[in-house]
């Protein structure tokens, strides 16, 4: 994957965080549970602070906006690297709109990992690297719900 600039970078990012949002917030309106329709507008409400974050890249100190943010190492379970990616359909099972919702997770992940490997503008990582933690976080938070409800289902 090659950008022209970093201003490149960071629409492409912005554009699938957009892709994100949309995609959780349809979930949540189609999902008849409500448990997961809460969980799903609960990741729409990531995406768009994601979404945010590097709309107003350059607009304020990168360091200083991330001075709270806690840097920590997030478990991989690995989970949905096993697993066949699925289309999301109307009206699926809740194990399935958490396997979609995974591997959306796990694409971001990569993404964001890709992304900064490629970036140039030291200044600029510590933006993408908080990135990747919050999509490892909503990977395990997912992969975590996966196997808990998959365990109460005798699996």
């Amino acid at each position: 994957m090659q950008f022209e600039n970093l201003k490149a970078i960071i629409e492409f990012a912005i554009e699938k965080e957009k892709e994100a949002v949309m995609f959780y917030e349809m979930v949540s309106e189609e999902e008849s549970m409500a448990g997961a329709r809460e969980m799903m507008k609960e990741f729409a409400q990531e995406e768009k602070k994601h979404q945010s974050l590097l709309e107003n890249i350059g607009e304020k100190d990168i360091e200083a906006s991330l001075a709270d943010y806690k840097f920590r190492w997030i478990t991989d379970l690995k989970r949905s690297d096993y697993m066949v990616d699925m289309a999301y359909q109307k009206g699926m099972a809740y194990n399935e709109i958490l396997l979609v919702a995974m591997k959306r997770e796990e694409k971001a992940l990569k993404l964001y990992n890709t992304l900064l490997d490629n970036l140039d503008a030291q200044d600029k990582k510590a933006i993408f690297k908080m990135l990747c933690q919050e999509e490892a976080k909503h990977k395990l938070a997912l992969e975590t719900l996966y196997d808990e409800y998959m365990a109460k289902m005798g699996d």
